[in-house]
């Protein structure tokens, strides 16, 4: 079980724009991730190093966006701003997280502009919906394909969730501080609106807070 990705949903100033402005602030240019058909979104991705990266996600005008918990959660968040959707953990053993919250994992793809089919299952978005500063559940099909693949020169480097640091431990089945043991986590705001506030990035300009 480790950090997979982050997701920022795309603000009022569109899709694209919100894609060239996270690339200007980290000095890396996102690539086209792709059409999520089952979910109705759409994505851009930056390989990060250390195995993970960060999506740039928006709703489009499809009935699987109002159907599909993903979907729903880009637009509600989209619907407010923009900004940080939150956080995915992998996992190994996505039977075991079925059985931990009760129900079943949902088949994930997305086409990516070079022709592979990328394939995943996940669990947990309506939790997310509920109370955004738990994370959601991915488990990839195949490794090689990983999204983080190629990535350097940025780094993710630390985190700051509002909420309840045992909250989270209880969600995950596994204690939250030891899953991000190789990030600086600020755990601020409990009794505020819970979520991913902000991340913290080495990059070839320097430190960058988004």
């Amino acid at each position: 079980m480790r950090l997979d990705h982050l997701s920022y949903a795309a603000g009022p100033d569109g899709y694209q724009a919100t894609v060239d402005r996270l690339s200007a602030a980290l000095g890396a240019e996102f690539v086209d991730g792709g059409v999520h058909p089952r979910f109705g979104t759409v994505n851009h991705i930056l390989p990060l190093e250390g195995d993970r990266y960060i999506e740039v996600v928006d709703v489009l005008d499809h009935p699987a966006s109002d159907k599909a918990p993903f979907g729903q959660a880009v637009r509600a968040r989209k619907e407010v701003g923009g900004g940080w959707l939150g956080w995915v953990v992998a996992v190994r053993d996505m039977q075991r997280m079925e059985q931990r919250l009760g129900r079943e994992s949902v088949p994930g793809n997305r086409h990516r502009p070079d022709g592979v089919n990328l394939t995943w299952r996940q669990i947990g978005v309506k939790g997310l919906i509920s109370d955004p500063q738990l994370p959601f559940f991915i488990h990839w099909d195949d490794l090689t394909q990983h999204p983080s693949n190629g990535g350097k020169g940025v780094k993710l480097t630390a985190l700051e969730i509002a909420g309840d640091p045992a909250r989270v431990t209880e969600w995950i089945g596994h204690p939250a501080d030891h899953l991000l043991d190789d990030l600086d986590v600020a755990w601020v705001g409990p009794n505020g609106q819970p979520g991913l506030v902000a991340a913290v990035f080495q990059t070839p300009q320097g430190i960058v807070r988004l």
